[in-house]
């Protein structure tokens, strides 16, 4: 019986310790997976809307590694993302698509795009119909 005893107890302490484990934070596994506090967020955000269009392979192996290509040093990282459902069952997407470039600097961002700024835009017709909204930010956590 208290061999039985012995056993449950460490049973229950094993599920409880891996539940407990499941609750942490998720740890990142490499440095590149962290975004530094302070660095400038530039997010493009395609809205979605009936009649709109979206080639992510394009915007993927073209666009996207074109306009990072631009910004040289002051790229940390660019992120994109697809958009599969809004936060509200059955209501509709609110974007089809964000795509974000992480920069140390903003008026060095901005001094890498102004002068493509017509090469970008021209770019737009290969990927989509959509007129994205451009949300700069900066990273606080």
């Amino acid at each position: 019986m208290k061999t039985k005893l012995v056993a449950v107890a460490l049973v229950l302490g094993a599920c409880v310790s891996t539940f407990a484990q499941q609750k942490q934070a998720p740890k990142f596994e490499t440095k590149a997976d962290i975004v530094e506090k302070g660095l400038i967020k530039v997010s493009i955000l395609y809205p979605f809307a009936e009649g709109k269009t979206f080639d992510m392979d394009y915007y993927e192996k073209n666009h996207m590694p074109f306009v990072a290509g631009l910004l040289g040093s002051n790229l940390v990282r660019y992120t994109i993302e697809k958009g599969i459902s809004s936060g509200i069952p059955n209501s509709p997407l609110p974007f089809m698509a964000i795509g974000s470039f992480y920069v140390r600097s903003l008026p060095d961002y901005q001094a890498a795009i102004a002068p493509n700024r017509d090469a970008i835009r021209a770019d737009f017709p290969k990927y989509t119909n959509i007129s994205p909204t451009i949300l700069i930010s900066e990273v606080v956590k």
